[in-house]
């Protein structure tokens, strides 16, 4: 039996904890850091497991049985097979989203709710290693998801794992839900809560310490202009920037016909080499052909990243193209370059406490024949409409020949600081990093907004360096593991 038992401990699936010497009457005596300590090992195992899949979501392979493609299916079911292989009970629902949930006592009337994602946004250009197959260099994991989201989710997971595995009293129910189109139409739960209950309560562990208490609106804009014939000694025959509405766009391309290649070539490098953007130019077939490199950043903070779009635009604005081409080139180069606050679009506002309202202009296609769109995301406070955005935007648009059409809003989110669940998160973030704790607001939208008592809690620190949805993502090993262990104790505090 005991060869058994010892077998089992070396094939990972017991862990032999010294339960015997603890006095759970004292919380205080657990040493979280170095229960995360002991197992940090099999946490970067089952992290990398998830950072090798590809989930990007892919409609062009979407299927009944893969709504959003196959990667974002196989990195759910890959998560869900973790937390069955350390015995919690776990469900898939609508091969969306699913859960593992921690519930000693089937009676508990309340549930914890923690929310993750394994779908990640494109991978784009620039990266200077495989973005799926992390690698750790300078103690940093490297790969895209490893700081959105699939590394935080993990380190919170991995906290519920402690949880269970010392045996700790507990009042409360834990649904670990996860999910798999975050990054896109939230599909994965809308999906989820048309069959299961709702939390009563919870974090999502994809945003900053200390806290996220606040979350502006999140709307998308449409701007079209109709395609036309080209004409004249300048034409656009095409102009693509962007890969996702929620990100910078870091790559530009435009195909033009001009009078004088040669003069557009050496006008394009003394632009770039005028800014802060790359760029590659080149005459092929009559036609010149110019890309544009700028920086990618996350589209709730699209003042830390350089449009390539945008730059694009206002480049080619300064010769003489025609109708609707000079339109759509006007209105990107006049209106949405360099304006991430709406000030040029008249929706340029700043909430006390939620801060300003943001504009990232992420993605820009034109064709002669199929016509133009800009896409515009904004990320509002309090006291601002997506209703009041669609309406004073479209005054301006409508100047440059724009009509305007809106996406599916999210209205603003916000959770007293005086609420226990908050000043509770707060007080453990405290407590382990001496740190001081206070409220905050984001242009980012968590899945802490689907509870009305909900919030988005770290896993990202204040001297923590952020490459969310940029090319050579990176988790730092420290912030990992620091994450993890406030995590086991914030929802140990929550539950108890």
């Amino acid at each position: 039996m005991f060869n058994r038992f010892s077998s089992l401990c070396k094939n990972g699936k017991i862990r032999l904890l010294n339960l015997l010497d603890r006095d759970w009457s004292d919380w205080m005596t657990i040493d979280w850091k170095k229960e995360v300590e002991l197992r940090k090992e099999d946490l970067l195992k089952d992290l990398f497991t998830l950072l090798r899949i590809d989930s990007v979501r892919d409609d062009s392979k979407a299927t009944e049985e893969a709504p959003v493609g196959p990667g974002p299916k196989e990195a759910l079911e890959a998560f869900l097979a973790i937390g069955e292989r350390d015995g919690f009970t776990t469900k898939q629902v609508g091969n969306l989203a699913g859960h593992i949930e921690f519930a000693p006592n089937p009676d508990f009337k309340e549930t914890l709710g923690v929310l993750g994602h394994v779908d990640v946004v494109p991978v784009g250009t620039g990266w200077d290693t495989d973005p799926f197959e992390p690698q750790i260099i300078n103690d940093r994991i490297y790969a895209r998801g490893s700081s959105d989201d699939k590394g935080p989710s993990m380190a919170a997971y991995y906290a519920l794992k402690i949880i269970k595995e010392l045996g700790l009293p507990v009042s409360r129910r834990v649904r670990f839900i996860i999910g798999t189109d975050e990054e896109s139409g939230w599909k994965c739960m809308d999906r989820y809560f048309q069959t299961e209950e709702m939390p009563d309560f919870g974090f999502s562990p994809d945003a900053t310490f200390p806290i996220i208490n606040g979350e502006k609106g999140i709307l998308s804009l449409h701007y079209d202009i109709p395609g036309e014939a080209s004409e004249g000694d300048y034409q656009l025959l095409s102009f693509d920037a962007g890969l996702r509405e929620n990100m910078v766009p870091q790559d530009a391309h435009a195909e033009i016909i001009v009078p004088n290649e040669n003069e557009v070539v050496d006008r394009f490098f003394a632009y770039v080499s005028a800014n802060p953007v790359e760029g590659t130019a080149q005459v092929l077939d009559g036609k010149v052909i110019l890309d544009v490199v700028g920086k990618s950043a996350h589209g709730s903070t699209p003042d830390k990243g350089i449009n390539a779009g945008t730059h694009l635009a206002k480049f080619l604005n300064q010769f003489n193209f025609k109708g609707n081409a000079k339109k759509y080139l006007a209105f990107a180069a006049e209106v949405l370059h360099e304006d991430t606050e709406g000030k040029n679009l008249k929706v340029a506002y700043t909430h006390e406490v939620m801060g300003p309202l943001t504009a990232n202009a992420g993605i820009f296609t034109y064709t002669p024949e199929l016509g133009g769109v800009a896409v515009v995301n904004f990320r509002y406070p309090l006291g601002v409409t997506a209703e009041g955005l669609e309406i004073k935007t479209e005054v301006v648009a409508s100047g440059y020949g724009f009509t305007v059409a809106h996406g599916k809003a999210q209205v603003p989110h916000y959770v007293s600081p005086e609420d226990e669940l908050v000043s509770t998160l707060l007080e453990v973030y405290h407590r382990q990093t001496g740190l001081p704790a206070h409220e905050q607001s984001i242009g980012g939208g968590t899945y802490g907004r689907i509870f009305e008592r909900g919030v988005a809690y770290g896993a990202l620190f204040p001297d923590s360096i952020d490459t969310m949805h940029q090319a050579n993502e990176f988790f730092a090993l420290e912030d990992l593991f620091r994450s993890t262990a406030i995590y086991a104790e914030a929802i140990y505090e929550l539950i108890k």
